[in-house]
């Protein structure tokens, strides 16, 4: 139950619970750290079959790969929005998500979504931090924007059932502990979390 952490629970709920992933969908999550990483292993635990990962890092991507990412797309090289397109025939995915919350990757998210698709935004914006999207745009593309607060995860629903999907071995929890430390070393885990380095790292206490 200790690995089922805020960011866990977080990203698979923003794909299940939020983005109500349907089997056979297509699926784009830009941002791989802890909480799309998760996202993406919920898309595939919900059964998307077409999963991108969208991120600037190819170790991260090669992390989401993992979790069941059948695409990666590193958008330092890339337009992520023409990357995601041209892998769901030109029509954008059915649901992305944006797990990173700044205004370019939220336009890309609701960019690369195919017409009446949904875009969740699970990535927690700075407080204050704007947007802008032609008003015509957002109508005529129909469909969905929701906002995932923890992934709208209910503990006694959810985590019953992701600890069998665990023990099932269909959900690898164990891919997103990246280090385990003692307490004395906790400054130094928030400078490499801040980095963007690790997943997660867990805490061990002396015994």
């Amino acid at each position: 139950m200790g690995l089922l952490g805020c960011g866990v629970t977080a990203g698979i709920g923003a794909a299940i619970n939020t983005g109500a992933v349907k089997r056979g969908e297509s699926v784009a999550v830009i941002g791989c750290g802890g909480v799309g990483t998760a996202a993406i292993a919920g898309a595939a635990l919900a059964g998307a079959t077409t999963i991108i990962a969208v991120d600037l890092d190819d170790e991260k991507l090669a992390t989401a790969q993992r979790l069941g990412a059948t695409h990666t797309v590193n958008s330092k090289d890339n337009d992520p929005v023409k990357a995601i397109q041209e892998l769901t025939d030109g029509n954008g995915a059915d649901l992305v998500i944006d797990a990173v919350g700044i205004e370019p990757t939220f336009k890309q998210a609701f960019q690369a979504r195919d017409l009446a698709g949904r875009v969740v935004l699970v990535g927690v914006p700075d407080p204050g931090t704007p947007i802008e999207l032609p008003l015509d745009e957002i109508f005529s593309r129909g469909g969905s924007i929701k906002s995932a607060w923890y992934g709208d995860t209910l503990p006694s629903r959810d985590f019953p059932m992701l600890v069998d999907q665990y023990k099932l071995g269909r959900l690898d929890l164990d891919v997103f502990v990246t280090e385990r430390i003692e307490l004395d070393k906790v400054d130094e885990a928030f400078e490499t979390m801040k980095a963007g380095k690790v997943l997660r790292s867990v805490v061990e206490m002396p015994r």
